[in-house]
């Protein structure tokens, strides 16, 4: 390693030429394996919203008309509102975080639209649209993101845990659930989301042995959105994602995710594997990444922007609507049912992420434990010496005796 002088930042004579975190990042994209595109995913639908043969796709989307294409390109323009909505939010101050979905609509909903009501998901932080499909309401897509609770919806009213943050452990949480499926004897079926980043842990590379070893009725859906985080995908996987899998003894499928069309035919193809007693199957959904990881990311540090550019042409949605345009059934009526339908949304989604009420303060040490642990309880009582320092802010009186009286019905439990 060079040495630096730390005043200056320079490199000493003779020594390698410094670079900056932008440099490394585009040499990194610059030496990776070529194996971003998506010219080898299997589709449906191409970008120019044509209709393209695929043999082993194409049953598993017979069944989709002109009102169901409808219903997808509803989907995809209503999470696309609340997701500018979400980043709005964000930088308006009522958000602390928000991790865009932008360009992956047909992968999650595509994915989430074959899905039965009694199939259980386990996601990351980004599967907004997911959870829309399963029936989470405005204000559970934003609850934890505005410090109100760690998660915004009942898991087993929609069928849906938490949304994860750490990397790819929700992998192997579906893979135990998923065997829990099959002691019970059903035909439902767990489905991991997780993005190409997460392929590097070892959570999910324990997942699939374990999913392998005992026929799991569990899906792995990888949505391959080119980076993680400032990282290109080739520098971690040299080969397709999709070639992992059968070395764990795993089908895997690698499909279009920017067609909604072939991600809803792999995802159906899964399932009904899954639900015959055929075990799990990997699905790598090629799709981009159009913003920044999240809201605290600037993607401009370290993307090039013809590469933006060149999966600008590639939008999921803009396809679909051509595909409906060609069919005739891209009506200026429905045009504006569509509109107005992403309107509405995102105007309930802010009204009441803005109505939510702050928590008290010392409910954050809530729910960590199912008992009483000393270690917690003292750290509490110094945080609570710490806010007394400080006014409490307005309402804060009302939410904590909320909260007491909360605790109270609970008898006292934490």
């Amino acid at each position: 390693m060079a040495d630096q002088n730390p005043e200056s930042g320079s490199t000493e004579p003779g020594s390698p030429a410094a670079s900056s975190p932008e440099q490394d990042a585009a040499t990194r994209a610059d030496t990776a394996p070529a194996i971003a595109d998506d010219e080898t995913a299997a589709r449906l639908l191409n970008a120019a919203g044509e209709r393209v043969p695929n043999a082993e796709l194409e049953p598993w989307a017979s069944e989709l008309d002109a009102e169901a294409i409808g219903g997808l390109y509803r989907d995809m323009v209503v999470v696309r509102r609340l997701d500018a909505e979400g980043i709005a939010l964000q930088r308006q101050g009522q958000l602390g975080l928000w991790p865009p979905l932008l360009g992956q609509e047909a992968a999650q909903i595509g994915s989430a639209r074959a899905l039965r009501a009694d199939d259980f998901v386990f996601s990351s932080y980004r599967e907004m649209a997911v959870a829309w499909v399963r029936g989470a309401r405005p204000e559970g897509l934003t609850r934890a993101w505005r410090g109100i609770s760690a998660s915004g919806w009942d898991p087993f009213t929609v069928n849906m845990a938490p949304m994860q943050v750490i990397i790819g452990a929700q992998s192997l949480h579906a893979t135990g659930y998923a065997l829990g499926i099959q002691n019970d004897g059903a035909d439902a079926v767990a489905v991991a989301y997780f993005g190409d980043g997460a392929t590097s842990e070892g959570d999910v590379n324990e997942a699939m042995v374990f999913a392998a070893s005992f026929q799991a009725p569990v899906i792995f859906f990888c949505q391959n959105n080119h980076w993680a985080i400032s990282e290109p995908v080739g520098l971690q996987a040299h080969r397709a994602i999709s070639d992992r899998a059968p070395g764990f003894g795993i089908p895997s499928m690698r499909v279009d995710g920017n067609d909604v069309l072939a991600v809803f035919a792999a995802m159906r193809s899964a399932l009904d594997r899954a639900r015959n007693g055929g075990g799990p199957t990997f699905i790598e959904a090629v799709t981009y990444r159009m913003g920044p990881h999240t809201t605290a990311d600037d993607p401009t540090r370290y993307r090039d922007p013809a590469e933006l550019e060149l999966w600008a042409g590639r939008d999921p949605i803009r396809r679909v609507e051509a595909l409906l345009r060609g069919m005739g059934a891209f009506t200026p009526e429905f045009e504006q049912q569509v509109a107005d339908a992403a309107d509405t949304a995102a105007a309930e989604l802010r009204a009441v992420t803005i109505a939510l009420k702050d928590p008290a303060p010392l409910s954050v040490f809530d729910h960590v434990y199912a008992e009483p642990h000393t270690a917690l309880e003292r750290e509490r009582e110094q945080y609570r010496v710490y806010l007394e320092q400080f006014e409490p802010p307005e309402g804060a009186v009302q939410a904590a005796d909320d909260a007491e009286s909360t605790s109270a019905d609970n008898g006292g439990a934490r």
